[in-house]
């Protein structure tokens, strides 16, 4: 701040530049500065305004083209809405002939099933009592053999000796009639 008003109070003393050397303005810093004012001025209507134009233009045309589309589109969403509701009738019935086709066809399907499961039910229960009876007869001759075995044992705790294999036999097989 100082600066300016020594500046100031130099070209009032110096008294030679008239009104603009009373106000501090140097005249020639003046010419220059307008002349490079003038030439920015050129250079920014030369290079940068006509392109800021043209996008400017652009986008206005991409507005207009924009605004166009969503008409049509407009248009086309009431023209669908007339064939969407004209496909909605036709597909509800053929929604009710499908659905009507199905239940007869899971009608015929579970009575399908309803039979091989009865069968293969039965089947199982005949296998299972195959399998029971064979398992019976298994576990008959495992008494069998276990039991003559006991009946050894107990012969020979009672005899307090072992019995050769012949006499064994036949005190066991004795037994086991008794015992039946």
């Amino acid at each position: 701040m100082e600066f300016y008003l020594t500046q100031f109070g130099a070209a009032e003393a110096s008294g030679d530049g008239g009104i603009f050397g009373a106000l501090g303005i140097d005249i020639t810093t003046l010419v220059l500065q307008a002349i490079a004012f003038l030439i920015l001025v050129w250079l920014l209507g030369k290079f940068v305004y006509p392109v800021l134009i043209k996008t400017l233009d652009d986008r206005q045309a991409k507005i207009e083209e924009s605004t166009q589309a969503a008409d049509d589109a407009k248009r086309a969403a009431e023209n669908a809405e007339q064939v969407v509701a004209k496909l909605l009738v036709e597909a509800r019935k053929e929604a009710k002939d499908i659905v009507s086709t199905a239940r007869s066809e899971a009608t015929a399907a579970i009575a399908a099933a309803e039979s091989k499961a009865t069968g293969r039910a039965q089947k199982i229960v005949e296998n299972a009592h195959e399998q029971i009876e064979k398992d019976v007869i298994a576990a008959q001759k495992t008494l069998h053999n276990e039991t003559i075995d006991l009946v050894a044992l107990a012969t020979e705790k009672v005899l307090g000796s072992v019995v050769d294999g012949k006499v064994d036999e036949k005190v066991v097989a004795r037994a086991v009639k008794e015992v039946q």
